[in-house]
């Protein structure tokens, strides 16, 4: 009898173990008595995590739910709707987008015909009719991050400015903050809970991706955000923070530093090569992804810079 409870319990422990390690079966973690939020991978995306490499925000109010982001497949976008079944039968209400990068997207085919409105920031509307999203696409399936027939889905209503929105029962605040990680970055105030979502705008234990952002003005957003009194903030990327303050100041001293370094570098001419080799990286070397995105970081800014001071 010790022998077969015995097996029965290890059988458990082991199945525990799978559900936990697949990132199919999302763990939604409570952060405040409306939000809860599923955090994605520190990686790259790839056929092995299914592209959960961002982060999706749940917020269940009395009437229904509300999500922020739709992750980066439409496999994950199920394993997220399984998620909020698990936590609530209230009906989803809406998607709201923090912005259009594909890893924050590619599940809103699922979403919206599971009965979501998709609401989005206006300048989000170039970047969709793109051939620079469509060839995104394309390489994104072609690669197996998403399978066939994924598309890209416009939002069913575009915010123009600072937006109060009544809905599932709860008062939320949109907030346009872009441009800066990109021309639609968009914010979600829960001033009841004093939660921020800050999409992109903020990444947590990992280094930012900067691509070709416009560095000057995302600072100025993060400065708009630091007036908010928030006790909690989802980035798009890392763990919730309950050090809110903080954690948008090292984003934004990380942006600073670039534009410092690079700055100074592109003013007196020195060649990228020579001037990222005598920077000092030290404060960020071990984050996650500093090999990854920080050289590329650099030099996007470096440019940037160059171009500023012509």
């Amino acid at each position: 009898m010790m022998t077969r409870l015995l097996l029965l319990w290890l059988l458990t422990l082991l199945s525990s173990a799978c559900r936990a390690d697949d990132p199919l079966v999302l763990q939604p973690q409570q952060l405040s008595p409306h939000v809860w939020f599923v955090q994605g991978q520190s990686a790259l995306g790839s056929r092995e995590n299914h592209n959960f490499i961002s982060n999706a925000g749940i917020i269940v109010g009395p009437e229904g739910v509300v999500l922020v982001d739709a992750l980066g497949s439409p496999e994950l976008a199920r394993a997220l709707l399984a998620a909020v079944a698990r936590l609530t039968d209230k009906p989803l209400r809406a998607v709201i987008l923090t912005h259009y990068h594909a890893d924050h997207v590619y599940g809103l085919q699922v979403l919206k015909a599971a009965g979501a409105r998709i609401l989005a920031q206006r300048q989000a509307g170039e970047y969709i009719n793109s051939d620079t999203a469509a060839q995104r696409l394309k390489a994104s399936i072609e690669q197996g991050l998403v399978e066939p027939g994924t598309r890209i889905v416009p939002p069913d209503q575009w915010i123009d400015g600072d937006t109060p929105l009544a809905i599932a029962g709860l008062q939320l605040q949109l907030i346009p903050v872009g441009p800066a990680h990109t021309p639609e970055d968009l914010a979600v105030w829960l001033a009841e809970d004093k939660l921020l979502f800050a999409g992109d705008l903020v990444f947590r234990g990992r280094v930012p991706f900067v691509g070709q952002a416009d560095s000057r003005r995302w600072i100025a957003s993060l400065d708009r955000l630091l007036t908010r009194p928030a006790a909690i903030v989802v980035p798009g990327h890392g763990p919730a923070s309950t050090e809110a303050r903080q954690d948008l100041l090292l984003t934004r001293d990380y942006l600073a530093y670039l534009r410092a370094t690079m700055g100074r570098a592109a003013r007196d001419m020195t060649p990228f090569d020579e001037a990222y080799a005598a920077t000092d990286w030290s404060r960020y070397e071990q984050l996650p992804l500093f090999k990854a995105a920080n050289r590329m970081n650099a030099y996007n800014t470096y440019l940037l810079m160059e171009h500023d001071a012509d």
